[in-house]
């Protein structure tokens, strides 16, 4: 199972992305909150929301959880 990192950044438009540990896109370490180990991104995104109310899934490592 995969281990998933929230982007302690907003995107531009407000909303802090959860990545796939393998994701091209992962924040630099210095701005990723370590979400932990989970089989799917939506136990991911609902572990994120303990963080920050605005999250998304990574329209490239997590499309099944990108809303925007």
């Amino acid at each position: 199972m995969p281990r998933y990192y929230l982007n302690r950044n907003p995107q531009p438009t407000g909303e802090r992305e959860v990545h796939r540990d393998n994701c091209s896109y992962l924040p630099d370490r210095e701005n990723q909150i370590n979400l932990g180990i989970h089989s799917n991104c939506r136990d991911a995104v609902r572990e994120a929301k303990r963080h920050y109310s605005n999250v998304d899934g990574c329209y490239y490592c997590s499309p099944e959880c990108h809303t925007r």
